[in-house]
């Protein structure tokens, strides 16, 4: 019978558990840990300060996490995109983004997914099923730049807070003194806004937020994203309102500007309106061109004047560089309905 549960991904306590389930000594968690996490070895055989009975019942019993990219394709900007395998069959994309002395790593939290987006490729193939804690850290130790890696951002395929549970041992994972050790300043989620998670996800880290607004208003915020019939937008920011976003931690607000639907003065009047009293910045994003999508996006000049005028008006707003578009691997292109499809 196929082994379905891996040692990489669990949390000390999970080790500990898993320790005292097969008669190992409490202080194997931590040993465990180690060998797991600061230096990426999973295979229990090489475990060298690990009894060799307690070796072999370790590697009976867990199967391998990590899987190498099934394909690699490289952007002419230097973005390249990784296409893995699930453990389920699914497929996912990450991308890895040089620039200059910074290096990041969009990971993905789920296979497809179910926020029915409008303008997302993603959001087409619908969800075939959340990652496990290790599907999503693979993603990252077995990038062959993840030496190089400066930066994480979980903006790639599927809603990390509809995978709240192994999204936040990911996290626990990547920021503790016995995993990663990363600075949660290194790390952004990102969120079409599930209210009843945000509040959790706020409490338990300190990463980075950044929120998918895309239109300020109630109508037409649904009609290109379902998510804000359950969770208005207008929820998500007075959950945000009661936190402290003044020192280390940021949030911001992603807005995909699309000509003529969402970038109107009236929508700037309602941006300042909602936001008002969030320290925050907000990313204007080209729109991405998707088959069959009848949005476009505005010329440069309309995306500067849309700048500039919600700066004026307090809002420190910038325009995200679009990269790696060329190889489908730009912000709402990562879809793998072709190699779903066997292509």
């Amino acid at each position: 019978m196929a082994l379905s549960e891996t040692l990489y991904g669990k949390t000390p306590e999970q080790l500990a558990a898993v320790c005292a389930e097969l008669g190992m000594p409490r202080f194997a968690a931590k040993q465990l840990a180690r060998w797991l996490y600061a230096k990426h070895v999973e295979d229990p055989m090489r475990m060298s300060d690990i009894a060799a009975a307690h070796r072999a019942k370790l590697a009976e019993r867990f199967r391998p996490a990590f899987t190498p990219p099934a394909r690699i394709t490289e952007s002419a900007d230097g973005t390249k995109k990784y296409l893995y395998r699930t453990q389920q069959g699914a497929w996912i994309e990450s991308a890895y983004i040089p620039d200059g002395e910074r290096a990041t790593l969009c990971v993905s939290s789920q296979a497809g997914c179910r926020m029915g987006c409008k303008f997302c490729a993603t959001g087409r193939q619908g969800l075939q099923h959340s990652l496990t804690t290790a599907e999503i850290l693979n993603q990252i130790v077995s990038l062959p730049e993840r030496d190089s890696l400066t930066n994480v951002v979980f903006m790639g395929m599927g809603e990390p807070l509809d995978n709240t549970d192994n999204v936040l041992r990911a996290l626990e994972i990547m920021t503790s003194e016995w995993g990663f050790g990363w600075s949660p300043t290194r790390i952004t989620l990102s969120t079409a806004g599930v209210a009843p998670e945000l509040q959790r996800f706020l409490d338990a880290t300190k990463v980075h937020l950044a929120v998918s607004l895309h239109n300020p208003f109630h109508e037409e915020r649904a009609a290109i994203m379902p998510v804000e019939r359950a969770w208005p937008i207008a929820e998500v920011a007075a959950i945000l309102r009661r936190y402290d976003f003044t020192h280390q931690r940021r949030v911001s607000f992603e807005y995909i500007v699309m000509s003529g639907l969402n970038d109107s003065p009236r929508h700037i009047r309602e941006l300042c309106r909602l936001l008002d009293g969030i320290k925050c910045r907000i990313n204007l994003i080209r729109f991405h061109k998707i088959p069959g999508s009848p949005y476009f996006s505005p010329d440069d000049e309309a995306m500067i004047r849309f700048r500039d005028t919600l700066t004026a008006k307090g809002i420190q707003t910038t325009i995200r560089a679009s990269r790696g578009e060329d190889i489908q691997a730009a912000c709402g292109l990562l879809s793998t309905a072709a190699a779903e499809d066997g292509q």
